[in-house]
């Protein structure tokens, strides 16, 4: 056998090796949508009610899938015989797989928030930063804005956000028409004292801008909290929970912009 016959036997066998290779992943991945179909049909059939089911993949922990609806996580086993809810922890870690999945599929592209519609303040040097949605009438907010005013070096953007009713949205509007905002709404918040109705006419489009927005990012309650990393937390935070997380959030910050 020549050198050349030599080549073309080396090229033949490569070509099989990743001939085989394709057909081997290709039989795996139609196996594995065929098993995620196979589970979203049980499901639906067993739960005509269920909600719409948009993604189900298998998780690394020995045959369990997760079916995912909007921002909702269920698990289930290869055969749909049984359907569960609630959080997967990781005993060795301690990290909470269900909890850290669900923060990737609400987080928020901070960059993208239009701040201009917020009201802003910053302490220190403002090099942290924080955004709340928050409603004038929502008692935890009135809480959490006092854990608030505790941090340093930090810039809050405040989304007046009155989902409780009419009451909240005029004093939202109240509150962005008054000359300093960010005092009327300390002084309402923090001393309830009530903001004063202007009576020449006022553009406070962004309250409804406001509320379009959160609307949109499905945020559900007040206060809510974004940090700069795109995680939001549902809730007031105290102010240690509130340092620790703002700092994780600003050290991945960092390290993105080397």
């Amino acid at each position: 056998m020549n050198t050349h016959q030599i080549h073309i036997q080396k090229c033949m066998k490569n070509f099989l090796l990743v001939l085989l290779v394709f057909i081997e992943s290709t039989v795996i991945c139609d196996y594995a949508s065929a098993q995620e179909l196979a589970i979203k049909r049980k499901i639906s059939a067993r739960f005509p009610n269920f909600p719409t089911i948009d993604e189900i993949k298998k998780t690394n922990l020995g045959g369990i899938y997760e079916i995912r609806t909007g921002a909702e996580i269920y698990y289930s086993d290869s055969s749909a015989n049984y359907l569960f809810r609630g959080e997967i922890l990781d005993t060795k870690t301690g990290i909470n797989i269900t909890r850290e999945r669900i923060d990737t599929l609400t987080a928020i592209q901070f960059s993208a928030l239009p701040l201009q519609d917020a009201i802003t303040w910053s302490h220190g040097d403002g090099s942290r930063k924080l955004v709340v949605f928050a409603d004038p009438n929502c008692s935890f907010c009135r809480k959490f804005e006092a854990e608030l005013k505790q941090l340093k070096n930090v810039t809050l953007h405040t989304f007046l956000y009155p989902i409780l009713g009419p009451d909240s949205e005029q004093k939202s509007r109240a509150i962005w028409c008054a000359k300093d905002r960010a005092k009327m709404w300390d002084e309402w918040m923090l001393k309830g004292t009530l903001p004063e109705v202007r009576e020449d006419p006022c553009d406070s489009a962004a309250v409804e801008r406001s509320l379009a927005l959160g609307q949109r990012l499905r945020i559900s309650g007040t206060p809510t909290i974004v940090f700069e990393n795109g995680r939001r937390v549902p809730g007031m935070l105290q102010l240690a929970d509130l340092e620790t997380k703002l700092q994780a959030s600003t050290s991945v910050q960092s390290l993105s912009r080397r």
